[in-house]
């Protein structure tokens, strides 16, 4: 049975930083990606960031370059999020998501799992 959990969310005031971390437990999507994708109250879930799991390669949404940084443990199986100078727009819920081949990486209908969801809540 596949899991993702994440782990890692938190309240943190503007302008601070909040790593977010998301184990893979039962595959491991050595073909594919994983991705973060969040969801703020009222919206729809967005792409956030994503990282190919063999090559490394890493893609970005436009509202986060410069300040997130998505990576990979490959031995722990476990992606990451690192994010810095938050705002207030960056309150959501964060998901984690894997896929067993590495296209369309920044589809959410592509992503086979996902996890459960962990609550980021910036203040001003």
């Amino acid at each position: 049975q596949v899991q993702l959990v994440e782990s890692g969310g938190g309240l943190v005031q503007a302008g601070g930083s909040l790593r977010l971390s998301c184990a893979a437990s039962g595959r491991t999507f050595s073909n594919g990606a994983m991705a973060w994708f969040r969801q703020a109250p009222g919206k729809e879930r967005e792409f956030v960031a994503a990282i190919t799991w063999t090559g490394g390669s890493t893609f970005y949404a436009d509202s986060v370059k410069g300040r997130f940084t998505i990576s990979r443990d490959n031995a722990k199986n476990t992606m990451y999020l690192q994010m810095n100078s938050l705002k207030p727009e960056d309150t959501a819920v964060y998901y984690c998501g894997g896929k067993d081949r590495g296209i369309f990486i920044t589809r959410q209908s592509s992503y086979n799992y996902w996890g459960q969801g962990t609550q980021v809540t910036v203040s001003s």
